[in-house]
C-alpha cells in the first residue's frame, strides 16, 4: 500500500518504483520481493528462504509487534534477517515501540523511508 496509505508517513512512491532502484544500486546481488497480509504466508517465506537466500529483509508491518510465530520462524533458519521499517517506530504509538520480532533478527533499521531498505541490504552484504 505504499504510495497509498498514509503518504504523510510512507511517502507517495510504491514499493515497486523503489524496489527497481534498488535493484539499480546492488546489480550484483538478486533482489526478489515478496509482500503479503497474511501472517502464514510470511511464515512460509521466511522458512523456504533458508534454501535459495543469504538473508532476508524483512518489514513485517503490524506484525512486528504482535507475531510470536514470525519470531520463531526465523529463529528456525540458519540465515540473517533484517527487521525495516520506514518510520521511526518509537516516535510512533507507544505499541509500534515494542517488537517481537526484533530479539530473532540480526539488525533493526527504523525511520530512514524507503533508504531504510538500502541499509539493509548493505548489512547482509557485509
Amino acid at each position: 500500500m505504499l504510495g497509498i496509505r498514509e503518504k504523510n508517513i510512507y511517502g507517495e512512491k510504491s514499493f515497486e518504483d523503489y524496489l527497481t532502484e534498488l535493484q539499480a544500486k546492488f546489480p550484483a546481488i538478486e533482489i526478489d520481493y515478496r509482500q503479503s497480509n497474511h501472517e502464514g504466508d510470511i511464515i512460509d517465506f521466511i522458512q523456504e528462504s533458508r534454501k535459495e537466500y543469504a538473508g532476508v529483509v524483512l518489514n513485517a508491518g503490524a506484525y512486528t509487534h504482535t507475531s510470536i510465530a514470525i519470531a520463531d520462524a526465523i529463529r528456525s533458519i540458519n540465515i540473517p534477517v533484517i527487521e525495516v521499517h520506514i518510520s521511526n517506530v518509537h516516535t510512533r504509538e507507544d505499541y509500534r515501540r515494542i517488537s517481537m520480532i526484533a530479539p530473532a533478527c540480526k539488525g533493526v533499521i527504523a525511520g530512514f523511508g524507503l533508504d531504510s531498505y538500502r541499509l539493509a541490504v548493505e548489512a547482509l552484504n557485509n
